[in-house]
């Protein structure tokens, strides 16, 4: 009998204002196939997550995926990754406890020797403190937005902000991470 896959569905349900904090020099590492589903993690996933390798092999990624995220960011995140180009964002991840932890998150497609997309390799960073000041407001209004109206209301409140600020979402991140 195989052990059940973690999903989102098992996540905490209780938060906790706890945050854990990455070393500047951590590197958190992890692979997954083409649906999400993680199939390596370094020490330092585990670690910072609480979640054993056994828990984390084969669970769906969303396990970490804490609600205070903008829907936006994860569907802006495939939309690049499934067409070949490279995802960064600042991140706030759900530990097993309840507890959170920020990460900039880089994330590729894994190819085979044919040019196939075969899964997605993710290193995650410690993210600026300055990045992480300026962005969470904007994720909450991300958030708000999609509690009143949906994906539709944040993806429209997004491209607002980025044309107001005269930028695009890769400027906004990489210019916020070398803050």
């Amino acid at each position: 009998m195989s052990a059940k896959r973690l999903s989102k569905l098992d996540a905490p349900k209780v938060l906790k204002d706890d945050e854990r904090v990455m070393n500047d020099n951590d590197f958190i590492v992890s692979k997954t196939d083409t649906k999400g589903f993680i199939t390596y993690c370094n020490q330092t996933f585990i670690d910072m997550c609480m979640y054993s390798q056994d828990e984390l092999i084969g669970a769906n990624h969303n396990l970490i995926r804490h609600p205070d995220m903008p829907r936006i960011a994860f569907k802006l995140c495939w939309q690049l990754i499934q067409s070949g180009e490279e995802f960064f964002g600042f991140v706030k991840n759900l530990r097993k406890d309840g507890g959170y932890y920020w990460v900039f998150a880089n994330i590729t497609s894994s190819v085979d020797t044919n040019g196939n997309t075969v899964g997605y390799y993710s290193v995650r960073r410690k993210p600026s403190k300055k990045g992480l000041e300026a962005v969470m407001p904007l994720y909450k209004q991300l958030v708000d937005a999609e509690k009143q109206g949906g994906m539709a209301a944040s993806e429209a409140l997004l491209a607002d902000f980025l044309k107001k600020n005269g930028t695009t979402y890769e400027e906004l991140v990489t210019t916020l991470q070398a803050m």
